[in-house]
């Protein structure tokens, strides 16, 4: 099935638009060193969307776009959204722990995607759009599986939860023009969010 992203991507590239992947560091420059970071994977469907979420979240430092979870090393974004490699659409996150937990990245994942839609989100349909939580380590996974259970018990919509929670694995980031999608080109953004029914469909499952 042929998403309103893919039409919208074809349409983009056809005219010959290109641009060069900006900067998205969210932290100011610090005259010392540097805290210590960690790194946070997270698939939720359209990963332009994905950025807009966690982009301004404070103690974000970086976020990129990106495939998880195939077979296929170095996969095009033709591959991936064709479904033929495996892959999920991803967003990769560097935080400062210091400043963000990690327990507060799952709680705005959760808040921005549909746990009940299985192989998609919205719009988008295909095992590549599927959502799910990559664990970099075992306290990652022992979080995302306790958030897990806690939503189960307390979920205030229907339908089951089909989120999957898997080990990371090799991360490959997306082309040049998918990085900051949102803020380079916020009309064709906006165009596909909205015909995606990303926004009613959240504003429907949390309130």
């Amino acid at each position: 099935m042929i998403s309103i992203r893919t039409t919208l991507l074809a349409l983009l590239l056809g005219l010959g638009a290109t641009a060069a992947v900006t900067a998205v560091a969210q932290a100011p420059a610090a005259a010392t060193a540097k805290p210590a970071t960690a790194k946070a994977t997270f698939a939720g469907g359209c990963f332009w969307c994905m950025e807009e979420a966690f982009d301004p979240v404070p103690g974000v430092v970086s976020t990129v776009s990106g495939y998880m979870g195939g077979k296929t090393k170095n996969p095009t974004y033709e591959q991936v959204s064709g479904g033929r490699t495996g892959h999920a659409e991803v967003l990769q996150i560097e935080y400062d722990p210091n400043r963000v937990s990690y327990e507060k990245l799952l709680e705005v994942f959760w808040r921005n995607i549909d746990p009940t839609q299985p192989d998609g989100q919205f719009c988008d349909h295909g095992s590549q759009y599927r959502s799910g939580v990559f664990y970099h380590d075992d306290e990652q996974k022992r979080l995302a599986e306790t958030a897990k259970a806690a939503l189960l018990k307390n979920k205030p919509f229907k339908g089951e939860i089909v989120t999957e929670i898997t080990k990371a694995a090799a991360f490959y980031p997306a082309e040049d023009y998918h990085q900051d999608y949102y803020r380079k080109n916020p009309v064709r953004y906006k165009f596909y969010k909205t015909g995606c029914g990303r926004a009613a469909r959240l504003k429907q499952l949390w309130g």
